[in-house]
């Protein structure tokens, strides 16, 4: 009996110290402000905020916390600078209001940073009046989900991101909303993140960019009306599935950017309504199936230097082009995909067209070398020399055809 009532006693002792207290801040309470309550906390405490305004800023978390908000205080950064700097491991943040980042051109403020920090986690905050968002730095084995970050930029030069990684490691980012910022995610030199469920939308520059960065997942992800959807650039191992492109128009605007990616795979997608769906450079042995394309400029444009590209039962459906290409020599693979212009026929009712189908009309070329051309674009002229071209390649590469291409529109479903 002794001994149980010692290890009960012990049990109790260890759940003490790793649980800690419960620190109120409020104007009536014993803390009445949140840096007061930071000061006075012990590891692994929680720090519960009620509801109210705090102007308080660069608030520095250097032990394991998690600090609560109920009913969303407001914290305002007063636009003086930095509000939350997370530098140690195990910390929470969760439900809190935080506005009015200092703006600066020589330091990168946010209204969260997390630097050289593991198993945090940043959830249900909204985040107004930023410079940038939340800003993860040389950070690993951490989450940040179901925030919602609302810029007001209207100039890059003047504006910070929305999600920043730079140097991280195993970051899940899942379920924010990302809006009227610079870039809405922004990833640099992070490897194994999971970027899910995400929308980034109305953004000065691209819904999502990120360099230098492998093995990465992009998976249900809506990237809509931003100045470009998002730029893939020098990374290898990349998987984008179930993510939707959608509305991002302008004169050099696209649903995706490739440059120098390899060994990747782009499934399940959505291309609608985009001056560009894929606009690809220098991307080698990429997988692209049961993708959409639908109702975009070009749905996509190959600048050169890609080989070894599959594309394989997508759908390409209305749109002004469906392929561009600048090269006569083809090293890529076009089999059992749906186009909407094929006007051939299936004698054996097989669903696969009889005859190959050309992807790449002679007027993308020439609209690629004359882009005034482009209002000639309905003409009978240009029926003309496209139908010439098909019968007898001279501009184009004589081998970029879909052997094999389906007579009604694939279902991805």
């Amino acid at each position: 009996m002794i001994s149980r009532l010692l290890l009960f006693v012990f049990l109790c002792l260890i759940s003490f110290s790793v649980y800690g207290n419960t620190l109120i801040v409020c104007n009536t309470c014993s803390y009445k402000t949140i840096n007061e309550a930071l000061q006075q906390s012990k590891a692994y405490d929680t720090i519960l905020i009620k509801k109210g305004t705090y102007k308080e800023y660069n608030l520095i978390v250097d032990k394991p916390l998690t600090i609560l908000g109920e009913d969303f205080p407001v914290i305002d950064g007063q636009s003086k600078g930095e509000i939350i700097k997370i530098i140690s491991d195990y910390v929470t943040l969760d439900g809190l209001f935080i506005i009015n980042v200092g703006t600066s051109y020589t330091e990168d403020y946010a209204a969260v940073r997390v630097v050289k920090s593991k198993y945090f986690t940043i959830q249900n905050l909204v985040l107004e009046k930023l410079f940038f968002g939340i800003y993860l730095e040389k950070a690993s084995d951490g989450k940040v989900y179901h925030n919602k970050i609302v810029g007001d930029a209207e100039e890059e030069y003047n504006s910070g991101n929305g999600i920043q990684l730079w140097h991280c490691r195993n970051i899940e980012i899942d379920q924010n909303i990302v809006t009227h910022v610079r870039d809405g995610i922004y990833l640099e030199f992070s490897d194994f993140c999971t970027i899910t469920n995400n929308i980034s939308s109305h953004n000065i520059r691209y819904g999502l960019h990120f360099m230098f960065s492998n093995d990465d997942l992009y998976e249900n992800n809506t990237f809509q009306n931003n100045g470009a959807g998002v730029a893939v650039m020098f990374s290898k191992k990349i998987e984008m599935y179930n993510n939707t492109f959608r509305d991002n128009w302008g004169s050099a605007s696209f649903g995706i950017l490739l440059k120098e990616i390899n060994d990747s795979k782009i499934i399940g997608n959505l291309f609608e309504s985009n001056t560009i769906g894929i606009n690809i450079e220098g991307s080698n042995r990429v997988d692209y199936k049961n993708n959409d394309f639908i109702n975009n400029g070009w749905a996509i444009k190959s600048r050169g230097a890609c080989y070894a590209n599959i594309f394989t039962n997508n759908n390409f459906m209305h749109n002004s082009f469906d392929l561009s290409y600048n090269s006569k020599l083809n090293d890529n693979k076009f089999e059992h995909n749906y186009w909407s212009n094929y006007t051939g026929y299936d004698l054996n009712k097989d669903g696969i067209g009889d005859v190959p189908y050309r992807p790449v009309k002679l007027f993308s070329y020439v609209v690629n070398r004359t882009p005034e051309a482009i209002i000639l674009l309905r003409s009978l002229f240009i029926d003309i020399i496209d139908f010439s071209e098909k019968v007898s390649p001279v501009f184009t590469p004589d081998n970029l055809l879909d052997n094999a291409p389906k007579m009604k529109r694939i279902s991805h479903d």
